[in-house]
């Protein structure tokens, strides 16, 4: 279980480097959409300023998702529950925690509440 720490901590860690990034990017978006000279809405060779706001800020609620799951992850390890399927209480094979470090359910289980 030392691997699984040191692997979510890892994680956890790029999670909050990449939600640190991406809060300096809509920082920069929210001042330039207040610049009136940056109105580029109109223009026809670019994204709009919206539209990079938007895309920012589904990949900082999609990090803070994670980020959560990494989370719970770390505290399933503290309580001795972590690697145990919650729906069906059989292991979660070692190769999905490897891709899925915050799965909570093992691949049969997912594949159901999936459908």
């Amino acid at each position: 279980m030392d691997a699984a720490r040191k692997r979510l901590e890892r994680r956890a860690q790029e999670l909050d480097e990449l939600l640190a990034r991406l809060e300096e990017d809509d920082s920069a978006i929210r001042a330039d959409r207040a610049d009136t000279t940056a109105d580029d809405e109109h223009d026809p060779e670019g994204s709009t300023l919206s539209a990079e706001w938007q895309q920012i800020d589904a990949l900082r609620r999609a990090a803070l998702v994670e980020r959560s799951d990494v989370t719970a992850a770390l505290d399933h390890l503290e309580t001795g529950t972590y690697g145990i399927c919650v729906r069906c209480g059989a292991r979660i094979p070692a190769a999905r925690l490897q891709a899925r470090p915050g799965a909570t359910m093992c691949v049969s289980c997912a594949e159901l509440v999936s459908r």
